[in-house]
């Protein structure tokens, strides 16, 4: 009777079987949203370093952006065929009579600026008007724009090329840097996002530091809106 009496009574610390069958789920969810953003805010972060690094460190010098502008200027000057300049071909239907491009062979205009003089960049512009034409480039932290007289084909360019923080805050901003470069800015905000997202969720799993994790964020949040109320006041 004694034996049976003490083999039915439970061992102490015995983990006792749980009464509600929901919670396995419950905590098996919390494990793997815990390990996600783990495992997303840690590799992201990894992945990510260089470019967030790259928009902290420019968000910087663009604010502050008279401690580091140099500007070169140069003048460049040249001849080319006056043929391309005046080329007899009707208008297109709906052509704006002000804009006399279609006259202009633009392509070979555009080759030998940038053949001869190595510029670069895009063309923002090509303006064509009954006596000159205007050709300008652009790049982050460049420019040069041609100005060509159609009827002799003499033409002068007014280069200006800054230094690389002025380039670096131009990539920042995405101005003149093309598509590719519109992409890096895209996926560099979905990094940060998420890294900060996922950093949010992790202060939930850790018990010691949530509290004063959470009261931080809010402080974080609250002084934000404030100096934004203040900035657009």
């Amino acid at each position: 009777m004694a034996s049976s009496s003490i083999e039915s009574t439970p061992a102490t610390g015995a983990a006792k079987p749980s009464s509600n069958p929901a919670a396995k789920p419950k905590r098996r969810v919390r494990r793997l949203l815990a390990s996600w953003s783990r495992w997303l805010h840690i590799y992201l972060s990894m992945f990510g370093s260089a470019v967030v690094l790259f928009f902290s460190i420019t968000g910087l010098t663009l604010n502050h952006s008279d401690w580091f502008f140099a500007e070169h200027a140069t003048k460049i000057s040249g001849t080319m065929p006056r043929e391309w300049l005046n080329v007899d071909a009707p208008a297109p239907p709906g052509w704006d009579e002000y804009d006399f491009s279609h006259q202009i062979y633009r392509l070979e205009v555009v080759e030998l600026l940038r053949s001869e003089h190595r510029l670069r960049g895009k063309v923002t512009d090509f303006l064509a008007f009954e006596d000159e034409c205007e050709v300008t480039f652009q790049s982050p932290g460049y420019s040069a724009t041609a100005r060509i007289n159609r009827s002799t084909g003499e033409y002068a360019v007014d280069v200006l090329s800054s230094d690389l923080v002025t380039v670096m805050n131009d990539l920042h901003k995405g101005r003149h840097s093309g598509e590719v470069w519109s992409w890096v800015i895209d996926v560099s905000a979905v990094i940060g996002t998420l890294v900060g997202l996922t950093g949010f969720v992790l202060i939930f799993f850790l018990k010691l530091r949530r509290r004063s994790g959470i009261a931080l964020a809010v402080l974080g949040a609250a002084m934000t809106w404030y100096f934004y109320t203040l900035a657009v006041a």
